[in-house]
C-alpha cells in the first residue's frame, strides 16, 4: 500500500516544462484596454522567426490583430533578424497569420466590426510541447480617468503590501 501511495505522489508533481517559457509580454494591454475576454492563437512563423523566439527577441507592445478577408493577422509585431538566417531571414515587422477555429474567427469579426473592440495580443509564449502561441484579448479602450483609476488602485495595492510587510516585522 506504501509503495503505490508514493508512486503516485510523485506522478503527481508538477515538473516545470523547459519547452514552456514566456517570450513577449503586453503590459501595457491591461492599463490601456479593458479585457473582455482572451483566446489562445497560433501564428504561422518562418523558421528564421522561431530561432530567434528562442532567443527572446520579440516586441508586441505596439502590435494588434486584425480580421481581415476571413482570416486573423498580427500586424507590427516585431520579431528580431536571426543573424545566422543571412540571406534567408525574415522580414522583422511583417504581417503574421494567425490560427483559431472559425467559431471564434466569427467571434473576433462580431466583436471588432458591430461592438467596435478591439483585439490586442497579451503575451507570446512556447506552450509545454514548444510551439509558439499568442493569448490575444478581446478589448474595449479605457477613458483617460479609467485609467487614473486603475493606475491609483496600483498605487494604493503597492503601499498596502509595504505597510502589511513592514507591520509583520514589528
Amino acid at each position: 500500500m506504501a509503495r503505490t501511495l508514493t508512486y503516485v505522489a510523485k506522478t503527481m508533481v508538477q515538473h516545470s516544462d523547459p519547452n514552456s517559457k514566456l517570450i513577449a509580454e503586453n503590459r501595457r494591454a491591461r492599463f490601456d484596454y479593458h479585457i473582455e475576454d482572451d483566446i489562445e492563437a497560433g501564428i504561422i512563423l518562418e523558421g528564421s522567426e522561431v530561432k530567434s523566439l528562442r532567443l527572446g527577441g520579440s516586441n508586441i507592445a505596439e502590435s494588434y490583430a486584425s480580421v481581415e478577408g476571413g482570416e486573423l493577422w498580427l500586424i507590427n509585431g516585431y520579431i528580431a533578424p536571426y543573424v545566422q538566417a543571412k540571406m534567408f531571414g525574415h522580414e522583422e515587422r511583417r504581417r503574421r497569420k494567425l490560427l483559431v477555429s472559425r467559431k471564434q474567427l466569427a467571434r473576433l469579426w462580431s466583436a471588432t466590426a458591430r461592438e467596435g473592440m478591439t483585439i490586442v495580443p497579451i503575451r507570446m509564449y512556447f506552450n509545454d510541447r514548444g510551439i509558439v502561441k499568442l493569448k490575444i484579448g478581446i478589448a474595449k479602450g479605457k477613458k483617460l480617468a479609467d485609467k487614473r483609476e486603475t493606475s491609483a488602485k496600483r498605487d494604493w495595492d503597492r503601499e498596502k503590501a509595504r505597510l502589511l510587510k513592514h507591520s509583520k516585522r514589528d
